[in-house]
């Protein structure tokens, strides 16, 4: 699922750099959904905005961390929200460091555009979509290895 959502955001990132404008947004069910490119070189909500330095380090070590956590993970309540989050970040971190203006500096491409909300592209959706499963399973008490913590008599929560 992760390498299907990454190809998919990669094609999908390509496709707006070349049909999508910034300036003359197209149009879709009546409004309700715009395709509009945008250079995004901050954060989520364009935050810190110029400093894409600090977010492709951080987006590497979010994923170093997860790739190192992964291997405890014995369900899928775990293995998809990683995914998510790992082809999420990979995503707009491969933008940071590829696209123009310079390698760490790259501008990542969102495309996608709702009422009242930020322009974002589907790795966004990935980050986000992953993060709510894990805020979900961990208010759970559901551990990696899929068991309940209060099944478990001790040790670390997330064992």
């Amino acid at each position: 699922m992760a390498l299907t959502l990454l190809a998919s955001d990669f094609l999908t990132k390509q496709i707006a750099l070349t049909h999508f404008s910034g300036t003359d947004p197209t149009e879709t069910l009546g409004g309700l959904l715009k395709f509009t490119l945008v250079l995004n070189s901050g954060g989520a909500f364009s935050i810190g905005e110029g400093e894409t330095w600090f977010f492709t380090t951080v987006k590497m070590m979010v994923i170093i961390l997860m790739l190192v956590v992964s291997p405890r993970i014995r369900t899928p309540v775990w293995a998809v929200p990683f995914g998510l989050v790992i082809a999420g970040a990979a995503g707009n971190l491969a933008d940071r460091l590829f696209r123009d203006p310079s390698p760490w500096q790259g501008g990542v491409v969102d495309w996608i555009q709702l009422p009242h909300w930020p322009v974002f592209n589907l790795a966004d959706c990935g980050v986000v979509c992953g993060s709510a499963l894990v805020m979900w399973a961990s208010m759970r008490g559901i551990r990696l290895d899929g068991t309940l913590a209060s099944e478990a008599p001790t040790g670390h929560p997330l064992a």
